[in-house]
Order: C-alpha cells, then structure tokens, then sequence
C-alpha cells in the first residue's frame, strides 16, 4: 500500500511535532487489511499483548490478555475496546502499513496497535508522549484534539489507565475508512466509534526520555569500567581549609565522568544495539533448520527476496566513506566494502532483491546466514 496524495516534505516542515494534521484517504486504494476476528484470535494468543477496555456506570474497565474466547460475547451492549499491541509482528499484511511513513527513520518507529470498537468505545481522553498516525480501518471514529499536556497535567486516578481529568477539545472530525489523523507528542485527543465494527491503526513512534538515556548508557559504561580507575591527586599541595572541596579536584572528578561518557564512537554503537532491540525477545523466530551456505548462495541466483523480520528492528551508522555499523536486533555487525552496501540495502526496505556479485564476499555471505539464522531475515519462496 502507499500514498498518492500526501506532501511529506511539507508534512515534515509545517506538522511534524508541531500541531495535529487531517489526512483524508492518501492511498491509492485503501484495503483494511485485518478482520476482527483475527484481532480477537491474536488477543487469545499467549505472547501478544492485548487488552479489553470496558465502560460501565461511569467506570473504566481494564482486562490484559490473553483473554478466554468467549470473553467478547459476554461484554452485552456496554461499549468497549479490544487494543492489541505490535500486531504488525504477526501480520504481515499490517506490517505493510508502515512503508508510507519510512520517511521517518526506522529507528524511531515502534510499532502498530490495532484497536476494535463497538459503538460509543474508546480509551478516554489522553495524550502520548510519542507521535502517532491513527489511520481509520473499518467504520468510522470521531476524533477530539485538545491543547498540549506535560507532567503537571492533572490525571484521574486510575490503576491502568492515564485518563486527563479535564479535556477540553478545540478541533473535532470523523473519520472514514483510509483516513489518517496525526497527533503530536503531548497533545491531548480523545477518539469515539460511531457505530460498531470500529477498528483503528495506530503507528507509534519511540521517543527516549533523557533520564532513560542518562540511565541506560551510564549502566552499559559503568559495565565495562575496572575497579582500579579511581581519582588520583598526585599534584595534591596544602589548602588553607581543609573542609573544602577545591575547584581543581572538582575539575578532575567532573572530567571523570565526562570523559568516560563523550565517547562518540562507544555511545553510537552502544545506542545502535540499545535501540535495535527487539520490543518482544522473548520471542523466538529462529528457523526449525540452519540455514548453509550453499542454500543462501542457491537462493539468490534464483532471484528470491531477502526479507526483513516485521519483529527484528534494523539500523545502522556510517562508520567511513564504504563502512558501516549495522545493528539487528541488538547486535552489531561492522560492514564494509560491499558487505555495506549489502547492509544499506537491507536497512532501506522490508525485502531486497540481493545482487549475486555481492554474495561472491564471504563476509557479506556470513552476514546473511547470520541473519537467516537468528530469525532476523527470511528468504520470501512462493511455497
């Protein structure tokens, strides 16, 4: 699927992380691409993340799955919200949504939640710390947008749920299907179904806190730091109070730690595997069978894709004029020569045709087992 009325440059300039944006139907011709009883079986699956939002005598409901196959016959009449989490993991016709929006890089995305609603359910009015594109699957949902939220934005007390205590809308519209509303980080929006067969596709983005930054990097420094590294004062002269914690040894303590965090080269591989790490590893998606050489070798003669994992998360960062560092699911892979331009490729679509020439390096052929290997790639055969 993909665009053909949708101006990403001025997207980009004048919506992005700055005000809501309305996209009625961009695709060139919108298909929804999952029913509701498949999102009801995925939500009774072990290892997928779901959750049934009820709503009844002024009362929120939260219920986490896996839920029982009989649960959504016994709601009745009351409105509710079935929400299941990266479902763009299990389908792949829903991890196909993501290709219009790869103008933002593969790194901040997160992934796709898709909710179903019957008439008058929703979440509540709430705003995100991340953008997001809510495109309109099936029937139709009314959206509010408010004003911008922060930390001191009064909440209603709720276990699960974070709920704005008083939302007040300033722009409001219905959505059909193949319809797309941004909203920003922090901006408040609320959405209704307006009928039943409501169902929705949100695309997140990630989005790290500094404090998540600080934290994570300074654990992964620290790790690797020896015991024996400590402040020395060789210099030490007589100070006319001894209480006193002189400006040149806080000079050499600060410089500690900031040199032990201002490496650029360590926090962008550090960042890079942090930040490809699967949502869900505790998944497994390696292959029954190990994939030879030879088989690979076999495979892309014969012109079949390479493709991409939906659940494996690729990135990588220029390390030289022909190297990079390619970083899958938490790993790294330093690459150059055309073993970079392999892993350009990869990075750039969800499957590629590879180039036979390129399989003549070994080391480019070594990648690709690995990959193959490890669940993060799979070669797209017709059977």
């Amino acid at each position: 699927m993909h665009f053909t009325d949708f101006d990403v440059d001025l997207f980009l300039r004048d919506y992005w992380q700055k005000k809501p944006l309305l996209i009625r139907n961009p695709w060139a011709a919108w298909v929804n691409p999952l029913e509701p009883d498949e999102l009801a079986g995925l939500a009774c699956e072990e290892g997928v993340e779901s959750r049934l939002i009820g709503q009844g005598d002024g009362r929120w409901m939260v219920e986490h799955g896996p839920l029982p196959e009989d649960r959504f016959g016994a709601m009745g009449r009351s409105p509710w919200t079935l929400l299941v989490q990266a479902v763009d993991m299990h389908v792949p016709a829903v991890a196909a949504l993501v290709a219009p929006f790869r103008f933002i890089p593969n790194w901040r995305i997160d992934d796709v939640m898709v909710s179903y609603a019957t008439d008058g359910g929703g979440v509540g009015a709430h705003y995100d710390q991340y953008d997001v594109f809510l495109i309109q699957g099936l029937g139709r949902r009314r959206w509010q947008v408010g004003g911008r939220c922060d930390a001191d934005t009064p909440l209603m007390l709720h276990e699960d749920l974070r709920l704005l205590a008083d939302f007040q809308s300033e722009a409001e519209w219905v959505l059909e299907p193949g319809d797309i509303l941004y909203v920003p980080p922090g901006v408040a929006h609320k959405g209704v179904a307006v009928g039943d067969n409501c169902m929705t596709y949100s695309i997140g983005f990630r989005a790290p806190s500094r404090s998540e930054l600080v934290e994570q990097f300074c654990a992964h420094v620290v790790g690797g730091m020896e015991d024996d590294d400590r402040y020395a004062d060789p210099d030490l002269t007589i100070q006319a109070n001894p209480g006193e914690i002189g400006a040149a040894a806080l000079a050499r303590l600060q410089a500690m730690v900031g040199d032990a965090l201002s490496d650029r080269a360590a926090f962008a591989r550090w960042f890079g595997e942090y930040s490809s790490e699967r949502k869900y590893p505790e998944l497994d998606f390696r292959p029954e069978e190990p994939i030879a050489v030879e088989d690979v070798r076999e495979l892309v003669e014969e012109g079949v894709a390479l493709c991409r994992n939906p659940a494996s998360r690729f990135a990588f960062v220029a390390a030289g004029e022909d190297a990079v560092t390619l970083f899958v699911d938490g790993e790294s892979h330093d690459c150059s020569g055309d073993v970079a331009v392999l892993a350009r490729q990869i990075c750039a679509a969800d499957s590629v045709l590879i180039d036979p020439v390129l399989m003549e390096a070994d080391e480019a052929m070594a990648l690709v087992v690995t990959l193959y290997n490890e669940g993060s790639v799979s070669f797209l055969t017709e059977d």
